[in-house]
């Protein structure tokens, strides 16, 4: 039985960390990645195939010789304030290029794609936590390039007989409990590596974006998922999928939030290092809670985060960014 998945972006953050768990699930990832964010290190579970979403040659290539059963589809820009800066960049690679995937699916009869998404489409939301059905309304070039994908993925499987699942993330976090991956972007903007960053004294202080939110502390809040249960999630998604064909979307958060100073208070237990803090403005669009309502991905997928502490969280990403700053 063909057990091979092409996955867009597979060495990256997120994609990598889902190549281990179809493997460990007894598929096959095919790392598809151009680089540009990922690393080829961190491709250690299947084939590597180097190769840009805006290259339809390349794709054609690529599934002729691997003939895939299914995509997961990670590759995107994802910077909210570059996007805001250069939004051709974002509706260049995020939309043409998933479209440009979605193309060549069909013309090789490839119908089932799990897409990465990410709430940034729902914007400001007006309830909390948030539901999937929650109403869309993007505030940043991101979170719209990606909603758009979502309508795209609707499109194609009424005119095309395409199977999708819209996966939206909240705050992806933590490391592989195996040290075997990490996160790791270049330039680096996600909270928990930055204050890691300022823990080793490799950035001077973390900025806090603000401390006059109507939040306990002042501060922003977020719902955090550690990415292993994240990956998870895609494997469940696509075994779902399988089972019952269709067009799915599920929220991914642990329906929990904590504030950017519960943050930073946790790493300084768990670094055992002073983190020195400036507080500075608030971020244009920038929501005081975001907090996910997960509940429909518990109950269909059977979706169980076993990562579920901030402190777990924390741990595990400091434990492999302190192996690569030794």
């Amino acid at each position: 039985m063909n057990r091979r998945i092409l996955v867009t972006g597979g060495a990256g953050y997120i994609g990598s960390h889902t190549c281990k768990s179809l493997f460990h699930h007894g598929f096959e990832p095919i790392c598809y990645d151009n680089l540009v964010h990922g690393h080829r290190e961190f491709v250690k579970w299947g084939p590597f195939e180097e190769g840009d979403i805006n290259d339809s040659q390349r794709l054609n290539s690529v599934f002729d010789k691997y003939q895939p059963r299914a995509v997961m589809h990670f590759a995107a820009y994802a910077y909210v304030g570059e996007s805001m800066s250069d939004p051709l960049k974002y509706y260049k690679n995020n939309v043409h290029g998933s479209m440009t995937l979605l193309n060549v699916m069909r013309t090789r009869n490839v119908t089932k794609i799990i897409f990465s998404s990410t709430c940034a489409t729902y914007g400001i939301p007006k309830t909390i936590p948030i539901p999937d059905g929650h109403v869309q309304q993007p505030v940043n070039p991101y979170g719209r390039s990606k909603l758009v994908i979502e309508h795209m993925l609707r499109d194609y499987a009424y005119a095309y007989g395409l199977h999708g699942c819209s996966l939206r993330y909240f705050n992806a976090a933590g490391s592989d409990p195996d040290g075997e991956l990490g996160e790791w972007h270049e330039p680096e903007t996600h909270l928990i590596p930055n204050v890691m960053l300022a823990a080793v004294g490799k950035r001077e202080s973390i900025t806090v974006f603000g401390d006059n939110y109507g939040t306990p502390d002042g501060t922003c809040v977020r719902d955090y998922i550690h990415v292993t249960d994240l990956a998870e999630a895609h494997v469940l998604a696509l075994k779902t999928l399988e089972e019952e064909p269709g067009l799915k979307t599920y929220n991914l958060g642990n329906d929990r939030g904590y504030s950017v100073k519960d943050i930073i208070d946790v790493s300084v237990d768990i670094c055992g290092q002073a983190i020195p803090v400036q507080i500075g403005p608030r971020r244009p669009g920038d929501p005081p809670v975001l907090i996910a309502d997960s509940s429909k991905a518990r109950s269909e997928l059977g979706w169980i985060s076993n990562y579920n502490q901030l402190e777990q969280i924390i741990e595990t990403a400091w434990d492999w960014f302190s192996r690569q700053n030794q």
